[in-house]
């Protein structure tokens, strides 16, 4: 995986993790593990009964073992997506 994260460094990415939580943040760099290192990193948390919340988290590194799936935020349509009024389920964590 980590050739494949070559041509994401220094773009935004979406990053969904085995426990569940969703991050999107500036990939600033990762090694043969799959580590990742993000920058203007926030979580999002989804509820079915509430609007998505947004946590800033700043720099953040993440162990490659716990990454899901990650891949390029396409930002022009991130921001055309009203989550101020979205509300759905949570995803469920990956068991692997």
């Amino acid at each position: 995986m980590s050739d494949q994260l070559r041509s994401l460094v220094d773009h935004p990415v979406f990053v969904y993790l085995t426990d569940g939580r969703t991050l999107v943040g500036q990939l600033m760099g990762y090694d043969q593990a799959a580590n990742v290192i993000l920058g203007k990193t926030h979580e999002r948390i989804f509820s079915s009964t509430e609007a998505m919340k947004t946590v800033p988290i700043g720099v953040y590194v993440i162990r490659g073992e716990t990454i899901a799936l990650i891949g390029e935020l396409d930002e022009e349509l991130d921001e055309q997506a009203d989550y101020d009024n979205m509300m759905v389920e949570p995803l469920d964590p990956v068991i692997l």
